[in-house]
């Protein structure tokens, strides 16, 4: 089952806001995340709040109805944002696989998100999906529906690796899926995850190999995280899968480092690698600098104005609440200070620009000297004059806890 929700305070029934998270709200970037719950099968290694259809049923559950549910809560965004919140600069939707809603459904939340809110020029629009469940009448309609991003959970080109993962689509449809998407105009990102048990570095060479040669205009790469409570869990747990090696996790990074920055793509963000600037995931930078979203769909984690919130996990109760009109939030929290702190350096020095030495409190900003003679951080990024910054070197993403700690001096 997918992990618990954290603890929190409550939050009000119509979702209101404390009037200090909507102070200027007007100037800030405001993203939409909207997660769609399903998938044809649960994949063993996964923690997301997803369900197959066979576990649910009813209004706002199914796949024919969730859109209802969606459109429901993005009036309650709107309505507790009030008049001032800005035009959306990003719209996300994860899943899940969230191509097992007809591709009309997910035109139709963009324009409930485009009639509530409004998009600003140039506004990013993604949406992920399985490769088997996108075809040239599929790319057609989201790309007319709005849409100029899909990214394709494409996790291995290694049978056996992705058996592992039970994942269940066919690797060659990638390579269709791709197509498909790119000539109606769309860019492409292929999502790959490296560390599966059974995984050997030639397999992982293969998979990138595979990535690169279908030229997408993004890639993100990452480690597998064996999350307590899911199938992967229990049998690494019960030793029936061998979980690989430490040191496996640095060489295969450093395998994509140098295979990707070989094909033309540059890092901006630890686990995620661009063709050009604007191949970027902006909706994904947006969290690591944090910028305001809010998360739609069951389970959605939000951000505004220092306050964090979520709503209630399961399909059922979540579409109960948004269509009586009333909240679906299951807690939130404000957060301090010190918190706000913690999480910049956190999520901050994982981007390529670093983290702008003034930012730092004291004792971090004089543990960079010690960090730079680590070799984790680059020392010349450092002393530049026009933006002096913690940047990471190849090194120190291999061990960016290590310098988080340092720079937050635990």
């Amino acid at each position: 089952m997918p992990s618990a929700l954290p603890d929190g305070d409550p939050v009000p029934t119509d979702g209101s806001l404390p009037a200090t998270a909507l102070d200027g709200i007007s100037e800030r970037q405001v993203g939409i995340y909207l997660h769609v719950p399903f998938c044809s099968v649960r994949c063993g290694y996964c923690d997301f709040n997803t369900y197959t259809i066979s576990e649910l049923g009813g209004h706002g559950a199914s796949v024919a109805t969730y859109a209802d549910a969606a459109v429901a809560e993005l009036g309650l965004a709107r309505r507790v944002l009030g008049d001032d919140a800005p035009a959306v600069s990003t719209v996300f939707v994860g899943g899940g696989t969230p191509t097992m809603l007809r591709a009309d459904d997910l035109v139709r939340m963009l324009g409930e998100v485009r009639e509530v809110f409004g998009l600003q020029p140039g506004a990013e629009v993604t949406t992920e999906a399985n490769p088997d469940t996108v075809d040239g009448r599929v790319a057609d309609a989201l790309a007319a529906g709005g849409f100029g991003r899909v990214s394709l959970g494409m996790q291995s080109a290694v049978p056996h690796v992705l058996a592992t993962l039970e994942r269940t689509h066919d690797p060659d449809n990638v390579g269709s899926a791709l197509r498909a998407v790119r000539e109606v105009g769309m860019q492409v990102s292929l999502d790959l995850i490296y560390g599966t048990p059974g995984e050997s570095l030639d397999d992982w060479r293969r998979s990138l190999e595979a990535a690169v040669e279908l030229a997408p205009d993004h890639i993100s790469a990452y480690a597998l995280v064996v999350e307590d409570g899911t199938k992967l869990a229990a049998q690494v747990r019960r030793g029936v899968v061998q979980m690989p090696e430490d040191d496996d996790e640095a060489a295969k990074y450093e395998i994509a480092e140098s295979i990707l920055s070989a094909a033309g793509f540059e890092w901006y963000e630890i686990s995620n690698w661009a063709r050009r600037p604007d191949a970027r995931c902006r909706h994904n930078e947006s969290y690591w600098r944090g910028d305001d979203w809010w998360g739609i769909g069951p389970g959605a984690h939000s951000h505004v104005g220092g306050v964090r919130w979520w709503n209630v996990k399961h399909p059922s109760p979540y579409a109960d609440r948004v269509l009586a009109g009333t909240s679906p939030g299951a807690g939130r929290e404000l957060l301090t200070a010190e918190q706000s702190y913690d999480e910049q350096v956190l999520l901050g020095i994982r981007l390529t620009e670093g983290l702008p030495l003034d930012v730092l409190r004291g004792p971090g900003r004089a543990a960079v000297a010690g960090l730079i003679a680590d070799g984790l951080l680059d020392g010349a990024a450092a002393v530049r004059r026009d933006r002096p910054a913690a940047r990471l070197t190849l090194r120190g993403r291999l061990l960016a806890d290590t310098v988080v700690r340092g720079l937050l001096a635990y």
